[in-house]
């Protein structure tokens, strides 16, 4: 019997249309957009002026604090100005606008594609080199992932759990990543291992990925220490937690990370990330990004630049159909709307979906029928329908007392709704307005 986690989950449509897509390079747009904050924390300080000339992998901005990732150029050519640009979310940020002249790496970067399996350096080597090529989590959340190698005092790891459950609908850049870079992405793994100072590597993917599973285990031996661990496909089984049931029978308690229980958590594509930041120092200026949608005239996985404009991946699978309602970065159930394709593909950027006009409408919402459904599939056994009121009558002492701040945001309480509520939008409003609370008090 497949693995899974106990408590909640759904099971929406896969509609893994680009599965057997293989990933596609695709070309150098003509200016990028590179945002200073495309992690958690701090926004990097730009070490570059309007009019400098700079070259692919040479960083712009520096890291700032503990909690912060540097930036690098994903493109040769001359800086046009540091100026603010709308991000992924509507908001403006700065950013470092570069037009593009050619494609001139920085020498210290391995362009050779030979394969380095052999780790020569130490585990603080390893840590040092991901802070310095500002790699974070390819998973959607973006954490810095030196920090998440620094296991803190009195704390300790003994397991790394790499997940390539990738549970949200349509997006399969992790699938290609796990079958056509599986070696690199094994010993990437093992790289991460050496940092932590763990022998024990555990890989978690769904089911509906028998190729990726076959694969990596055929070649799986040949990488010490690391199991491939076939999981039921239920989302949301990528979720830290979710994950670390399933696979060690942990739970990790409420308000806790999971090293508290001994595991760290990175994404296959994260794992790929540090194999080449650290055997070939290559920064991270480019990802595998999912392009999809029922109507879109030729989806596929694409290594993408960062800072390239969403705009130019689109165009490269055929571009808007006429009957596009929605176009939503990342997947379905965690990803958000758009209102332009203008803004820049980014370190967290999985994937873009374009929805027809009758897939993207809304249902009319109706009143609470007291079903219970949204607590049955609930991950975290919180009450949707409970912080959803509260929220609105801004209780937001009660909200925080039952545990919004729990919520890993999976939507898997608005996909079940009969009444079609919006509850997810509300727990986000009650989750941003309670970690502001909490937030002030800490600075008090």
């Amino acid at each position: 019997m497949l693995k899974t986690f106990p408590k909640g989950g759904v099971h929406p449509s896969e509609n893994k249309i680009t599965a057997g897509t293989a990933i596609e390079v695709l070309p150098l747009p003509k200016q990028v957009i590179i945002p200073l904050s495309q992690h958690i924390g701090a926004p990097a300080k730009p070490v570059v002026a309007k009019g400098d000339k700079v070259k692919t992998g040479q960083v712009i901005a520096s890291s700032q604090g503990f909690v912060s990732a540097n930036i690098h150029s994903s493109v040769s050519g001359k800086v046009l100005k540091i100026d603010k640009a709308i991000n992924s979310s509507g908001y403006k940020q700065v950013s470092v606008i570069i037009n593009v002249e050619d494609d001139e790496w920085l020498d210290t970067i391995d362009r050779t594609g030979k394969l380095k399996t052999e780790i020569v350096l130490t585990g603080e080597e390893i840590v040092k080199k991901c802070a310095e090529n500002g790699i974070v989590g390819m998973g959607g959340a973006t954490f810095p992932t030196h920090i998440k190698l620094t296991v803190p005092p009195g704390k300790k790891c003994d397991v790394l759990i790499i997940n390539g459950v990738e549970c949200e609908p349509y997006l399969t850049s992790d699938h290609r990543i796990m079958i056509e870079k599986g070696r690199e992405m094994l010993t990437g793994t093992r790289i991460l291992m050496k940092a932590l100072g763990v022998s024990k590597g555990m890989i978690g993917i769904e089911s509906n990925k028998p190729d990726a599973i076959a694969h990596l285990n055929s070649i799986a031996s040949g990488f010490e220490g690391i199991t491939v661990h076939p999981l039921k496909v239920k989302y949301p089984q990528g979720g830290e937690k979710q994950l670390i049931k399933a696979l060690t029978n942990r739970e990790v308690p409420s308000g806790k990370l999971p090293v508290d229980v001994g595991a760290v958590v990175h994404n296959v594509g994260t794992a790929y990330a540090v194999y080449e930041a650290v055997q070939l120092n290559k920064p991270l200026i480019e990802r595998v990004v999912t392009v999809t949608g029922k109507d879109i005239e030729k989806p596929g996985n694409m290594l993408v630049r960062i800072g390239t404009p969403l705009r130019s991946v689109v165009d490269a699978a055929g571009g808007v159909p006429e009957n596009t309602g929605k176009i939503v970065n990342g997947g379905p159930m965690m990803g958000k709307a758009i209102n332009s394709l203008d803004v820049p593909v980014t370190k967290g950027t999985s994937g873009v979906i374009l929805f027809s006009v009758d897939e993207s409408k809304r249902k009319a919402t109706n009143p609470c029928i007291r079903c219970g459904k949204c607590v049955s599939v609930c991950p975290l056994g919180l009450e949707p329908y409970l912080l959803m009121t509260l929220t609105e009558k801004e209780f937001y002492d009660r909200v925080e007392k039952e545990k919004v701040m729990d919520c890993i945001e999976c939507g898997s309480c608005s996909y079940i709704c009969p009444a079609d509520r919006p509850l997810l939008d509300y727990i986000r409003l009650g989750k941003s307005e309670t970690g502001k609370r909490i937030r002030e008090r800490k600075q008090k």
